[in-house]
């Protein structure tokens, strides 16, 4: 009987002392003499809540909070370290019974490499697809059971060691920064990089942690900055949160996003059936509506009974964002309206963050201070910006700006009129709580470029066309409150290449000298420089031609190019080249003049008080003679210019004549 009893105490007290298990401590590690002294740790382990947690002493640092949620396996701890505190090991421990599990914690001293410059309308940014770009190393290729092929719209192999042996190439075209499409990780096929599923670990087919902070330690060597792309609004399906979701209010719609864990763990489960599954699983096939309700009256009452299912609303459908983005800026606009934007779901797979739970939004905070600090990125452009908590965002980036005075990020915000940029851009008059946000993009002249450039400049009343409405653009800047922080660009992932099957080479010449020498932070497309989408517009993510050593030619040479990309790429090196010690174009204001039926030509200046530099683009078909009197203001004494791309000198004292949609960058002197 003793002996059954020590048994039983013996088995009692080895249930009661066994060990906490840390699955995952987030950050992995953090930095001394931040200005922001709060510090979240996020830990997760079985039932990891149940145990009482303490931090061994430390000089500057101090235990303000132990958060407790829903789900036990989630522990939010909450640290003061003091701007003064030292570098060195914080000690965590776990206490469950009479057993203590220590977990170390590292605390850095602050990066001291070159980085966090931010962007400046002085920059051109250069946006890589990094699976799309150049396969550096064949070895990360094919991981978590997924196969690169390049003939489907999956992975194609691109990776991070691709893009650094290609820098001489990127310095050598003349811009000053490079932007990756998201380099986190992603788990599942998907090529975009969207869907996050981890945000502190390098998609291991793009390469490592430390292979992306080796990448932007060589670009700096190069004078490139470096831009990272976040995403706030949403995570991939395939986060690790999914199968364990931290709160009920993790998520907006949260009980799909716990019912899209469930059928991951299935999935798991049963993955030697290889079977497909559309997480979403919400959508509604679609049917084609009559023409008319005698129509509808007249169909089979099954065929109605689906028309009037999928119509109707039902309250226990995903409900994915309606992509209204107006409705944040309408004062006409009802709470609901704004309410599905923000809260419904970008798709099926991408389930939508809720940004407004504390634990969350400061989870999201700071990892991206840990990325900046950590790999030393110069920027940061935010995706869907608009579909985020507003709140939160401005939260965001003021704790940036206050942490990295220098530092700039970019929101994308995709709407077809300036009017909605300058709202969002920090500062707005039209904005009662200001956003805080540097840059915006401004897809209103991207679209007006690609729309009307080929066509004749015309400005008869009711019919504008062609650079007049591209001018009339610009106009709207009254509407932003620094025109000089939008980024402008004629392409980018999301949208058909500029350049396209049949296009003639003038469009390619006229739109990048536009684009460089109006106001803002220039971005270009990888490729647009060798005119990519001449074959197939439609296909904006190809591959860079030369980027696999199995690809016959390389575009990255000279040899490799065709005299037409050779011409196009010139032609861009040169403008990038000298635009980066423009101090007109880089540092100057905009004059510009309206394009009249009579010249049909987009005349404009960029002056910093000591030069000008002069850009004459021709709208038409035809040969023009261009009177210079009109532009006497901002050519003042200067009696010619000196075109940068061709060296010819033009004499500004009598009519100028330019080339059918000819281009002129001119450096003006006496």
């Amino acid at each position: 009987m003793k002996k059954l009893l020590s048994l039983i105490v013996l088995a009692l007290c080895c249930t009661s002392i066994s060990a906490v298990e840390i699955q995952r401590m987030d950050p992995p590690f953090w930095y001394a003499g931040m200005k922001n002294t709060e510090l979240q740790v996020m830990f997760y382990g079985e039932n990891i809540s149940d145990a009482s947690f303490s931090l061994e002493k430390y000089d500057g640092v101090t235990l303000k909070e132990v958060c407790k949620v829903e789900n036990p396996n989630y522990l939010f701890v909450y640290l003061d370290v003091a701007p003064e505190s030292q570098p060195g090991t914080l000690n965590f421990q776990f206490k469950e019974g009479r057993k203590v599990t220590s977990r170390q914690f590292e605390l850095r001293p602050r990066n001291a490499k070159a980085g966090a410059m931010g962007f400046t309308p002085a920059d051109v940014l250069y946006l890589i697809m990094p699976d799309r770009f150049a396969n550096g190393n064949p070895d990360n290729d094919n991981l978590d059971g997924y196969i690169a092929n390049r003939q489907g719209g999956g992975r194609h192999g691109g990776d991070l060691q691709g893009i650094k042996d290609h820098l001489d190439y990127i310095d050598d075209l003349g811009v000053t920064a490079i932007w990756l499409n998201p380099i986190q990780y992603n788990k599942g096929n998907a090529s975009h990089g969207y869907a996050i599923s981890d945000y502190y670990l390098v998609e291991p087919r793009l390469g490592s942690n430390d292979e992306y902070c080796e990448l932007i330690d060589a670009a700096h060597e190069k004078g490139i900055k470096v831009v990272m792309d976040m995403i706030f609004n949403h995570s991939g399906s395939s986060h690790w949160w999914i199968t364990d979701v931290p709160t009920s209010d993790w998520f907006n719609q949260n009980d799909h996003a716990v019912n899209t864990g469930r059928r991951m763990l299935e999935q798991q489960a049963n993955r030697g059936r290889q079977q497909q599954r559309q997480f979403g699983g919400n959508r509604r096939q679609q049917m084609q509506m009559p023409a008319s309700i005698a129509e509808f009256e007249a169909l089979p009452q099954e065929q109605k009974d689906a028309l009037i299912r999928m119509n109707s609303h039902d309250e226990n459908a995903l409900v994915t964002t309606t992509h209204y983005k107006w409705a944040l800026l309408d004062p006409h606009a009802p709470q609901t309206e704004k309410d599905i934007l923000v809260e419904g779901w970008f798709s099926g797979g991408m389930p939508d963050l809720n940004q407004k739970n504390r634990h969350l939004g400061t989870y999201l905070i700071q990892n991206s201070v840990w990325w900046i600090e950590y790999s030393r990125i110069d920027g940061i452009r935010m995706d869907t910006y608009p579909y985020a908590d507003y709140d939160f965002m401005a939260r965001w980036c003021e704790v940036i700006n206050e942490e990295y005075p220098d530092f700039n990020i970019v929101g994308e915000g995709w709407y077809p009129r300036n009017s909605a940029a300058g709202w969002w851009q920090g500062g707005s008059e039209f904005n009662a709580a200001d956003s805080k946000l540097k840059t915006v993009m401004d897809f209103d002249l991207t679209f007006t470029t690609q729309k009307e450039i080929l066509k004749e400049s015309n400005t008869s009343e009711g019919s504008e066309a062609g650079l007049f409405k591209m001018y009339e653009c610009v106009t709207q800047d009254f509407l932003i409150p620094d025109p000089n922080y939008v980024l402008t660009f004629l392409d980018n992932h999301d949208i058909a290449r500029f350049m396209k099957p049949g296009d003639p080479i003038w469009k390619f010449k006229q739109g990048l000298a536009f684009l460089l020498t109006t106001r803002g932070i220039p971005q270009i497309y990888y490729g647009t420089e060798i005119m990519m989408g001449l074959e197939n517009d439609r296909d904006m993510r190809a591959d860079f031609p030369g980027g696999w050593a199995e690809d016959e030619k390389s575009a990255f040479t000279a040899a490799g190019r065709t005299p037409e990309q050779n011409e196009s790429w010139n032609f861009a090196s040169t403008l990038l080249n000298w635009r980066r010690t423009s101090k007109p174009v880089t540092e100057g204001k905009l004059v510009h003049y309206t394009p009249d039926n009579r010249t049909k030509c987009y005349v404009y200046a960029r002056t910093d008080g000591n030069e000008t530099v002069l850009v004459i683009l021709n709208g038409s078909d035809t040969m023009r003679l261009v009177d210079m009197h009109r532009f006497s203001e901002v050519i003042g004494d200067n009696t010619k210019g000196k075109d940068v791309v061709t060296g010819e000198t033009v004499d500004l004292t009598s009519l100028v004549k330019i080339e059918p949609r000819g281009v002129y960058v001119l450096e003006l002197s006496r």
